[in-house]
């Protein structure tokens, strides 16, 4: 459901005078019938571990690929599928290298579930470095975002890492299986602390290709699932499972802020793509 503008928290003065400050809007509705997938939870043999990631690289689709469900383990799994008309690889490298740079690009992408993101001096110094390549600035750097995936606003740190260092297998690395990707782990935790916070970790990856329809963006998240040692490690305690709140709020979380993601894009592309400036 499309939020009115009442519902959006208002820019502070100095947010208000940013040249992208007109993009500070409603957020696009999704698609009701792709909303609707997510409702109830998928078939758990359908769904993939991230063991077999690199079944992403193969041609045509899998069986799940929008839908979400506890898996045997306990971890949540989380697939979504969307086909991009008027973006193109290069807008996502852009996109994911800019937005991190300043708290409403954030806000922008989904607003108002997304409220701010920051990198370190560090992680600032390496996007706006020219000599790494736009596709190539995240490895590495850590955005500590601040969002709402419908279970109340939390503080996560999303590390993003190179696909071989997320695990895939970089001699399939190549056109037409692929052409960019941005992921990595994250952990996350109540921005309101009450009581004893537990962080929760997740797997995060969002990958692209091209297709008759135009950019194919395949998102995949295995909550409960950190990286240890270069490798996936399910770090539930035994008999534990992550709730399907938290699994089903990511799910329609990420439908919301892609579906918006398509139409911004494009548009703030057109007005601010091209080199990396703070």
């Amino acid at each position: 459901m499309m939020t009115s503008n009442a519902e959006l928290p208002p820019l502070d003065p100095d947010e208000q005078t940013k040249l992208y400050s007109k993009y500070y809007r409603d957020p696009v509705p999704p698609d009701p019938v792709h909303l609707a997938k997510m409702d109830v939870p998928c078939d758990p043999s359908k769904a993939i571990y991230p063991d077999r990631m690199n079944d992403l690289l193969n041609p045509g689709g899998l069986e799940v690929e929008t839908g979400w469900c506890n898996l045997p383990n306990g971890a949540g799994f989380i697939a979504n599928r969307n086909v991009y008309k008027n973006v193109t690889a290069e807008m996502i490298d852009w996109w994911f290298a800019w937005h991190p740079l300043e708290s409403m690009r954030y806000r922008i992408w989904y607003p108002p579930q997304h409220a701010g993101i920051g990198v370190s001096a560090e992680s600032r110094e390496r996007i706006l470095d020219p000599r790494i390549p736009i596709s190539e600035k995240n490895w590495g750097v850590t955005h500590h975002v601040v969002e709402d995936c419908n279970c109340g606003m939390e503080n996560i740190d999303i590390t993003f890492l190179s696909p071989g260092d997320f695990g895939f297998d970089m001699a399939r690395w190549r056109e037409p299986y692929v052409s960019t990707f941005a992921g990595g782990f994250g952990w996350s935790g109540p921005a309101e602390k009450t009581g004893r916070a537990i962080k929760a970790p997740s797997l995060m990856c969002h990958i692209f290709r091209q297709s008759p329809g135009g950019l194919e963006h395949r998102t995949r998240f295995w909550m409960g699932y950190r990286m240890s040692g270069g490798k996936p490690e399910l770090c539930l305690p035994p008999g534990v499972s992550v709730p399907e709140k938290a699994i089903r709020g990511l799910a329609r979380h990420n439908v919301h802020e892609f579906s918006n993601l398509a139409v911004l894009l494009p548009e703030i592309y057109e007005e601010f793509g091209g080199p990396m400036i703070s």
